[in-house]
């Protein structure tokens, strides 16, 4: 009998459901690209903040050389020199930490404020979802891009952490709706009506209980909301509405493409980095398909 009661044990440990981790490893294993994709960008983001605070001297960098205008690549220069006889190269790598700097920030601020407001809403309901959903209406409704643009304007010599802060304040909204939404969900089921039956902390519950259970979505939507804040900051370098001119940027360099002599004859100005945003928003975004599908049994390849 001791036997039995051994091996049933043993076969209900087996069969136990993988964890949230095992689920998303299996997924990132069955899609190779996905997968490819992930190790790159580790590669690529560790490279990037290794060479910029390490190896580049980001003054001697941005020094004029008219000697070295449009240098060709090979010359001097691996990817070549722009007008101002700056590296390509060098230019590209700075401007990823930048970009990668301030979607990180932008990403980890908006989405932290965001799952604080959308857990306290969907949790108690009443007067704090009324107040917070209707800032958030008003949010959704202005045009944050423009708004953004216009702060961006006004504000005199603003910098990179200005520049994150502006873009935070109107970022937050999506993050918030979509936790709201699931936090209400959840708030109903039995587990958390039980621990408020037994006199359970409300603080309690949301962290320990409701906010686990949301750590899937939060995961995806978070990857996601990091895949686009990318995009906003090279877009509104690319526009002259992001960061100083002073200052390294993805979006910056290929706004170079703008002038026709430049897009013509001297490429390597701004196709190096259009080709490097682009192979990184495509990464972002298959790493972001992998766990949206992990996060979603009905859409898990296999």
């Amino acid at each position: 009998m001791a036997k039995k009661r051994k091996y049933k044990k043993k076969k209900s440990y087996v069969n136990a459901p993988p964890t949230g981790m095992q689920v998303v490893f299996r997924e990132f294993m069955k899609d190779k690209l996905a997968l490819f994709s992930l190790l790159a960008l580790i590669v690529v983001i560790v490279g990037v903040f290794i060479w910029a605070f390490f190896i580049i001297d980001q003054q001697q960098l941005m020094r004029i050389s008219l000697r070295d205008k449009f240098g060709a690549p090979g010359e001097k220069f691996i990817l070549g020199a722009d007008q101002g006889g700056k590296d390509i190269l060098g230019q590209i790598i700075v401007g990823a930490k930048n970009s990668l700097i301030i979607a990180i920030s932008i990403t980890l601020i908006t989405g932290i404020f965001g799952i604080i407001v959308g857990l306290l809403c969907g949790y108690f309901g009443g007067w704090i979802d009324n107040l917070f959903m209707r800032i958030v209406d008003f949010f959704v409704t202005i045009p944050s891009l423009m708004l953004i643009i216009v702060f961006v304007t006004v504000v005199p010599k603003y910098s990179v952490g200005a520049f994150i802060l502006i873009m935070s304040l109107f970022l937050w909204t999506g993050t918030a709706r979509l936790i709201r939404s699931k936090a209400l969900s959840e708030s109903k089921r039995d587990y958390v009506l039980a621990s408020k039956t037994l006199g359970t902390n409300d603080f309690v519950i949301i962290v320990r209980e409701i906010l686990p259970n949301l750590s899937s979505i939060i995961i995806v939507e978070l990857t996601l909301n990091f895949a686009g804040n990318v995009g906003i900051e090279t877009g509104l370098s690319y526009l002259g509405f992001g960061l100083p001119l002073s200052t390294p940027s993805l979006g910056t360099l290929v706004a170079n493409a703008n002038n026709p002599l430049v897009l013509q004859q001297y490429w390597w100005v701004w196709l190096p980095a259009s080709i490097f945003i682009l192979f990184m928003m495509l990464g972002i975004n298959y790493v972001g398909q992998a766990l949206r599908r992990a996060a979603d049994s009905r859409q898990r390849l296999g």
